[in-house]
């Protein structure tokens, strides 16, 4: 069997400016790809679970959906969203109902976003408030 590794370019300085090597930089690569895939499934859950009208933010996706990376490792599961599926990406927005993707995507979302009633102006959400969505808790277990 072959490994795969992947270098990571991260290092530490000292005191005199000289590069450290930092350990454990080489990771295999198919550990990476099944952790993010695995944690990409329960996000794309979650998302489909957001009512006609709402939205949720990135941040919020990823504490509920525990994301290694928080919001950016949010922003790629979406990104990498299977087509087919009907999930609701186009419910995901950045923190206080900013549209953060760019042309011509972000066309989409708004016109998406519009034709379900969330109001927006410029790139932002209007009563954002009014339109988030957080998950019901789950209870806890004594």
């Amino acid at each position: 069997m072959i490994s795969i590794l992947v270098f990571s370019s991260a290092a530490r300085y000292s005191s005199n400016g000289e590069a450290v090597p930092v350990s454990g930089l080489l990771k295999p690569a198919w550990r990476i790809r099944r952790a993010n895939s695995m944690h990409w499934k329960i996000a794309y859950a979650l998302v489909k679970k957001i009512p006609r009208g709402k939205v949720m933010t990135y941040g919020q996706l990823a504490r509920a959906a525990k994301l290694p990376g928080g919001a950016r490792a949010a922003g790629r599961a979406m990104a990498a969203c299977p087509s087919g599926q009907a999930i609701p990406w186009h419910r995901v927005v950045g923190a206080g109902g900013r549209l953060l993707l760019r042309e011509p995507n972000v066309g989409l979302q708004r016109k998406l976003l519009e034709s379900e009633g969330v109001p927006i102006a410029e790139k932002r959400i209007l009563d954002f408030k009014e339109h988030a969505w957080s998950p019901p808790r789950r209870k806890r277990r004594i």
